[in-house]
């Protein structure tokens, strides 16, 4: 059984203000589907620090944030439609084929069920993968679980938009 309760302004924009300086420049909306209890804002502000560390570990290359934080059955959607492991996401950074210049996040939405976190969010983007620019704007979808008390991403799917 589901229930349904609205999330006060003053909850909202207490929730706003905590999420805010955590992820910077970055927008975080919560979409009011029931009225959040503390445990909700702490899995919400730890989600935004993941989204935050993998947005950096990206820009660095950083092989190792994306060893410990996929998940092993992980598997992500491109934009191209391919998809691929946590092997293949590891690789890419270890070889340096994917690199990215900036990643601007913007329009951050997190939604809690329990153990899982589902975040969308838009991404300008600029970078290069074997040699090919991939700059633009993108839509992304990211699944992250709860294992043995940590966050593991399990699912990412990223759609070019304009």
């Amino acid at each position: 059984m589901v229930v349904r309760k609205r999330i006060n302004k003053f909850t909202l924009l207490l929730l706003v203000l905590v999420a805010l300086p955590v992820f910077a420049a970055q927008h975080v909306a919560i979409h009011p589907r029931t009225a959040l209890d503390l445990g909700d804002q702490q899995t919400i502000k730890e989600i935004v620090d993941m989204e935050r560390l993998a947005k950096e570990a990206s820009l660095h290359r950083d092989a190792d944030f994306s060893q410990r934080t996929l998940a092993d059955d992980y598997v992500a959607i491109t934009p191209l439609g391919q998809v691929t492991t946590k092997q293949d996401s590891v690789s890419a950074r270890k070889s340096g084929q994917l690199r990215y210049d900036t990643i601007n996040v913007s329009d951050m939405v997190v939604r809690i069920y329990g153990d899982t976190a589902v975040v969308t969010a838009r991404a300008d983007v600029k970078g290069h993968q074997l040699g090919e620019d991939f700059s633009g704007p993108y839509r992304y979808t990211r699944v992250w679980i709860r294992r043995a008390g940590h966050w593991q991403t399990v699912s990412y799917q990223a759609t070019v938009t304009q």
